[in-house]
């Protein structure tokens, strides 16, 4: 049976969670919560599938791009056929023509369900990892790389079309909420100027503990150069002179560069995510 999730599966549900933890084969988009009173705030609106009186499964729905973002399906010994059911149930009442999933790469048993339910594979994101240590990179001759204080979104955009040839999900936000996100104080961005035009640029994220980088781009007349490597050096000095314990790097499937320059420089896969997508009809 699915239902909504109440009070009291909140103990089933961290124990369906910490299952998923011990395994990157179970693993898939979910709550980072791990305690009961986080957990019912994370996850208060998803469905939970009961069997046998235990919970075997979970799913929630969130907005996401033009449609919604699906939580799971995270099941344990049971079919993830119903939750797939009640969430694209939601996402026809919701109005939503499009649902995306995030299971890890070796996830076999959810992806297998995925396809079957009628979502197919846009591409896998790597994830990979280092801790401190010296990555300074000098840029090449005539290049400059400089931190950005004072974000016009026009010219982001602009260079952000220029060097992304896949992802377009920033250039769906407004001029205001580019400026707002660049000024928060965990956010970090810089270009790397040639001739007096930016031709790449770094975006970090930084926690108390780990810094990320959110996007790294250079347009193609200025790649094979090491400009995307100083503008990663720039980045990784910044982070772990703020302290950060580690730093976070992703790169997609398509990008053999990116993957080739971060297995080169020492970093370590962490994680391997496939994002699926399903058209659902009108």
């Amino acid at each position: 049976m699915v239902r909504p999730v109440r009070p009291e599966d909140l103990g089933g549900l961290l124990e369906l969670l910490r299952w998923m933890d011990a395994d990157p084969a179970r693993r898939v988009l979910a709550p980072e919560a791990r305690s009961e009173e986080e957990l019912w705030w994370a996850a208060d609106e998803g469905w939970v599938l009961e069997q046998d009186g235990r919970v075997a499964g979970y799913a929630a729905l969130y907005p996401f791009r033009q449609g919604g973002a699906l939580e799971g399906p995270l099941v344990r010994e049971a079919d993830p056929a119903p939750l797939l059911g009640r969430v694209d149930e939601e996402a026809r009442l919701r109005g939503w023509p499009t649902l995306y999933a995030f299971p890890n790469e070796a996830n076999a048993a959810v992806r297998t369900a995925l396809e079957a339910a009628g979502y197919a594979a846009l591409h896998t994101s790597y994830f990979f990892t280092t801790p401190p240590r010296d990555l300074a990179y000098p840029p090449p001759d005539g290049v400059r790389i400089e931190r950005v204080t004072n974000l016009d979104p026009e010219v982001y955009c602009d260079l952000y079309r220029a060097s992304e040839d896949a992802w377009s999900l920033r250039l769906g936000w407004t001029a205001l909420e580019l400026i707002e996100h660049f000024q928060r104080p965990d956010v970090a961005l810089w270009y790397a100027y040639e001739a007096g035009h930016p031709v790449g640029l770094v975006e970090l994220e930084i926690t108390p503990e780990t810094a990320e980088i959110a996007y790294l781009g250079v347009v193609p007349a200025a790649r094979g150069r090491g400009v995307g490597r100083a503008l990663l050096a720039a980045a990784a000095g910044h982070a772990f002179g703020r302290g950060a314990r580690e730093l976070k790097v992703r790169a997609h499937d398509h990008e053999k560069a990116a993957i080739a320059l971060y297995e080169r420089l020492g970093f370590k896969l962490a994680d391997a995510v496939v994002t699926y997508a399903k058209e659902r009809s009108p």
